[in-house]
């Protein structure tokens, strides 16, 4: 019997920011559902969804997705959808208010880490991040680059 990798059997993996784990020290992790229109779950299914350089905002209680970039669905006609958009995200009260709590903290913000379907459904990873330095960027650099070195040699 052969060993099925559970996260990619049932949560196939629509994108994911790279950038996020480069750019910030992610925290605490939410999954969210997001609300799309017409064409852009189509535009998604085909692969052109971007999270780089998106980051998540709370207005009023409500959290939104700003920033992310969804490609115009090339099948569409005139309803398609606008790329850049502010898309809204669903998540309980109760952990709305504990993100923003967590936000008020300096430096911290929302960042969507990967998308990813579920029972058919688009779910974005958020975590609560905290920005890197340069100095920490470049002390990662320098440890993966001795790893990588080691390795070669043996």
């Amino acid at each position: 019997m052969m060993k099925t990798n559970k996260n990619s059997s049932q949560h196939p993996v629509i994108t994911v920011n790279r950038k996020a784990r480069y750019d910030y020290h992610l925290r605490d992790r939410y999954e969210a559902g997001i609300v799309l229109q017409g064409t852009e779950v189509k535009a998604i299914r085909a692969g052109k969804f971007n999270l780089t350089d998106s980051y998540a905002q709370i207005n009023d209680g409500e959290i939104f997705l700003t920033d992310a970039h969804i490609g115009p669905y090339e099948h569409g006609n005139r309803a398609n959808h606008e790329p850049k958009r502010k898309r809204k995200l669903l998540l309980h009260r109760r952990e709305i208010s504990k993100l923003e709590r967590s936000i008020r903290s300096k430096g911290m913000t929302i960042v969507p880490v990967r998308a990813y379907f579920s029972k058919g459904k688009v779910k974005l990873e958020l975590a609560v991040a905290i920005g890197k330095r340069l100095y920490d960027k470049r002390d990662k650099i320098e440890r993966e680059t001795v790893a990588r070195e080691l390795r070669s040699y043996q």
